[in-house]
């Protein structure tokens, strides 16, 4: 896929042009709901923008935070694979600051955090990132935003939030997923049997049709 053709189609459903929406799929899948990219997508990527936001290009240090491997597969209403997926995620670093110059935070930002990174689905529809488990800041619950971009569908735009947070119950964007839709949301974080990280979290995506409807 064509990245700067992919960032084009990012900025549009970002902008509310092309957003996924939850769709029930003859009783078989469910889409996973489209939720707020919030104001603070990177106005210009990283140069170092991989799929590992612990380490970035150049510097010694690992990001400050619990270390985690977020995995998960991309696929549509029927359960098929979706290959060639762009995913793209962005959180704030352990300190609560996001590499964005709209964030007036006084915390000092994590220099070894990358902020934003993106991988491209396998054949199965799998993808894989390095990265913290999210933190709170000012106003909202852990989350970590994410994008998908692939052929024949909708860009979705969702968060993924901790399984069992406290914090969920009051945050606003979080409550706006219907009671009965928000697991599609959610991840548990859990103690990783891996090297270098603490935590693991598997997260799949379901996406639907081109115009939200779903895909035959």
């Amino acid at each position: 896929m064509n990245p700067d053709h992919n960032r084009r189609r990012l900025l549009a459903a970002l902008a509310g042009m092309l957003v996924a929406t939850p769709t029930l799929a003859g009783g078989r899948l469910l889409a996973t709901p489209a939720q707020s990219a919030g104001p603070f997508y990177p106005l210009e990527l990283p140069l170092d923008d991989d799929n590992n936001l612990t380490h970035v290009a150049g510097r010694v240090g690992v990001a400050a935070g619990r270390l985690t491997e977020l995995t998960g597969r991309v696929q549509d209403l029927n359960g098929r694979p979706v290959a060639d997926a762009r995913i793209e995620i962005w959180q704030c670093d352990a300190n609560g600051r996001y590499r964005h110059p709209g964030d007036r935070g006084r915390a000092a930002r994590d220099e070894n955090f990358q902020g934003h990174g993106h991988t491209v689905t396998d054949a199965a529809g799998r993808y894989r990132f390095r990265t913290i488990r999210p933190v709170p800041y000012p106003g909202r619950t852990p989350h970590i935003h994410m994008a998908v971009l692939a052929p024949q569908s909708a860009p979705l735009v969702t968060q993924l939030y901790v399984q069992g947070e406290t914090r969920n119950a009051g945050d606003f964007l979080f409550n706006r997923v219907p009671a009965e839709r928000r697991h599609l949301v959610q991840a548990d974080f859990l103690a990783a049997d891996l090297a270098g990280v603490e935590l693991r979290a598997i997260f799949d995506l379901v996406l639907g049709g081109a115009d939200g409807t779903p895909a035959g």
